[in-house]
């Protein structure tokens, strides 16, 4: 049993608390299921995971209604833990304020890419003219993106650094030009001199692939400010990222890294609530590692953070669909951004925007119509 093995082990073992066994509706089932993070999937069960620096010990699933019971029982600190964990799980997440928008939380949204770089994997390319960019954003917005991330630097795996100079006049024009339009916009960098830029030219929130870590003055630009930040998981940099990563056990091992860089920023002086997260798909991951991520990413609500993915058209796609090209990885993408609408990402990164959007709306009308009694 977890709760013995747990007070055996003491502090030396760890326990994590995973959603699962998701339902359409809670009607009916009064006690057996929760919401969520407050969005639109509720789930009858929890995975409870217990394991120590060699791995998984022991794992159980725990019903709903018995977790209380179940919490109760365990051992200290895993005891205050656990209640932690669980009132994460449950607690609604957002909005974001961006500009003069409103992005709210409690349903998956669109994060459209804009690619101002030579190798985007946009199949109509990166870097064009800041006019016909600028249309591109309005068209995604159009087409019900909630908000669109522009980036002037590829972190591709293999990708080579830019010149914060180079990535500043990339982007720059963009976001002036967009600047008053009404969109939420985003900036894509791991540059402090990118991010004070952008945001004085019309940015709205900051998106760090490197949470914060690739520049030490990007702390001092976040602590400063007041602003959504996403800080997202990474190993190594995109050079070398992806020369055989290894991990005890992935998905807990991210799971940890982003608690660990989220109590990091936060003592820093960064405000919890200003802070998103984004487990990193494809950055020193293998296929394996990918996998287990997204089948487990109802795990990451216990940190208590809107949940960014960012998997559309990346490699794993082609490799699951003998090696498809950038251009011919649509279905793929769809797929994973219902599965993690399915797991309750608020927030989906994508470069098909139209399609993902679609998508969502008729996902959310299968919820409607099961949210509806009688």
């Amino acid at each position: 049993m977890i709760p013995a093995e747990l007070a055996r082990r003491g502090a030396s073992a760890r326990l994590y608390l995973r959603p699962t066994g998701f339902v359409d509706s809670p009607f009916g089932y009064d006690g057996q299921t929760m919401r969520l993070a407050g969005g639109l999937a509720w789930f009858a069960m929890i995975e409870a995971i217990a394991a120590d620096e060699g791995g998984r010990i022991e794992q159980s699933l725990v019903p709903v209604e018995r977790i209380e019971d179940f919490v109760a029982s365990l051992p200290d600190p895993h005891h205050q833990r656990a209640r932690r964990t669980l009132d994460n799980l449950t607690a609604p997440r957002g909005p974001l304020r961006l500009g003069e928008r409103v992005v709210r939380l409690d349903q998956p949204q669109a994060m459209g890419v804009l690619n101002m770089t030579p190798d985007s994997f946009s199949e109509r390319g990166g870097v064009s003219e800041p006019e016909e960019a600028a249309a591109r954003a309005v068209g995604m917005a159009e087409a019900g993106a909630a908000i669109v991330d522009i980036g002037g630097e590829s972190t591709r795996p293999g990708a080579k650094p830019v010149w914060e100079g180079d990535e500043i006049a990339r982007v720059l024009p963009v976001i002036e030009r967009l600047k008053g339009t009404g969109l939420a916009l985003s900036i894509d960098t791991r540059k402090a001199a990118v991010m004070r830029a952008a945001l004085a030219a019309g940015a709205h929130m900051v998106n760090d692939v490197s949470a914060l870590l690739h520049d030490e003055e990007s702390l001092r630009v976040a602590r400063e400010g007041d602003f959504p930040i996403i800080l997202m998981h990474h190993r190594g940099e995109p050079e070398t990222m992806q020369q055989d990563p290894r991990y005890r056990d992935a998905l807990l091992d991210v799971y940890d890294w982003l608690e660990e860089r989220i109590e990091a920023v936060v003592a820093a002086g960064v405000a919890r609530e200003r802070l998103l997260i984004d487990p990193g798909i494809g950055f020193g991951k293998t296929l394996r590692h990918n996998l287990a991520i997204l089948n487990g990413l109802a795990l990451f609500h216990g940190l208590g953070l809107p949940i960014v993915l960012g998997a559309s058209r990346k490699r794993m796609v082609g490799a699951l669909s003998g090696e498809a090209p950038v251009e011919k990885r649509l279905g793929g993408s769809l797929g994973l951004a219902l599965a993690g609408a399915t797991q309750g990402v608020q927030l989906l990164r994508v470069h098909d925007v139209y399609e993902t959007v679609q998508g969502l709306r008729v996902w959310r009308g299968l919820r409607d119509e099961a949210l509806t009694p009688g």
